[in-house]
């Protein structure tokens, strides 16, 4: 019965041969490689690849009502020798580089590669600031600016375009100012996801896509903000004495003085005032005074001590004294307090 196998099985004909199929498909893979190899090398002269624009986000009442509406989005790379901007550059902002713009909105830069240029009205049309990989510049409305990379290095840009009364706010209290336009981030990787999450929603802009892009406009602002006061802190070597000072009142807040914290960093108090509220938007007393009342709120919740003994092991000596001090911060007295996180009085 085998050989009847065998001889029903068909003879291999002369126009097979295994050692010329591995020879084709090997033929064919290199090739497919070397395709491969030549878009890889040349995949920065493709801008269809390296660059996204979305403008003319849809905008409607309701979404200006949640205080942040944005308007753009996108990312571009540009290689070194290239011109900018690109021919690609959206339509709706037309931009040179020699004359500058002036937009009717606020733009949140950030350059993750290369280095290059930036003026302003403010800062003075011929005095330009450098841009290095790291830095995000922030564009306000209505402020004459320009910009554009180095010839050789090129850069890589991320931007997102918005305006509303939530960043009016901002500027208007004092958080970002048209004198500081540039912040120093360093390169972030959640900034870059946040830009990335930014262009996703406006592709897709699904229902409430707006208020999520606002969201994201409030984190790109505050790790902005946040990064860059921590930059120029560290700097000068001024966040680490702060946090030495910072860790001293956190263990003996209840005898420690500003002026004991000054001697201890070897500093002139005046000096070491001014530095720790640049920092924490506190004097070191109404530190230490935040910190004793923080504790005393905790004891006066969660302990049945008397009123007396809690001002005692928060630092306070005088029980009338901590009585006024409790009651300016809080709003209320601490029998008050107490009956309304405890549900008793004293």
């Amino acid at each position: 019965m085998n050989t009847k196998i065998a001889k029903s099985c068909p003879k291999p004909t002369k126009d097979f041969d295994i050692q010329t199929l591995i020879s084709d498909v090997a033929a064919k893979l290199k090739k497919v490689l070397y395709l491969h190899e030549i878009v890889f090398k040349n995949f920065k002269s493709f801008s269809f690849m390296t660059s996204v624009h979305l403008k003319y986000l849809a905008v409607n009442p309701v979404d200006l009502k949640w205080g942040t509406a944005v308007n753009s989005v996108g990312f571009q790379e540009i290689a070194p020798g290239m011109d900018y901007p690109p021919a690609n550059h959206p339509s709706r902002y037309v931009f040179s580089a020699n004359k500058g713009r002036i937009l009717n909105e606020y733009q949140l830069l950030y350059i993750t590669e290369g280095k290059g240029k930036f003026f302003s009205e403010s800062l003075g049309r011929q005095k330009g600031v450098t841009i290095e990989k790291g830095m995000m510049f922030l564009l306000f409305p209505g402020e004459w600016h320009t910009y554009f990379p180095d010839k050789g290095t090129g850069w890589k840009e991320y931007w997102i375009g918005f305006n509303g009364k939530f960043p009016d706010n901002l500027v208007k209290e004092g958080f970002f100012s048209k004198s500081k336009p540039v912040l120093n981030v360093h390169l972030n990787e959640e900034i870059v996801s946040l830009y990335n999450d930014a262009i996703e929603a406006s592709t897709s802009q699904e229902s409430g896509f707006q208020q999520l892009l606002a969201g994201i406009v409030d984190r790109l602002l505050g790790l902005a903000y946040y990064n860059d006061r921590n930059s120029q802190f560290q700097e000068s070597d001024a966040a680490n004495k702060i946090g030495q000072a910072k860790l001293m009142i956190y263990e003996e807040f209840t005898t420690i003085t500003p002026e004991e914290i000054a001697i201890k960093l070897c500093l002139s108090y005046s000096s070491f005032r001014k530095t720790f509220k640049e920092y924490t938007g506190f004097s070191p007393a109404k530190f230490i005074n935040d910190v004793r009342m923080r504790k005393a709120k905790e004891l006066l919740t969660n302990t049945s001590m008397n009123i007396k003994e809690v001002a005692y092991s928060v630092g306070y000596n005088n029980h009338d004294y901590f009585f006024t001090a409790f009651r300016h911060t809080t709003g209320q007295t601490p029998a008050e307090y107490r009956k309304m996180t405890q549900g008793k009085g004293e």
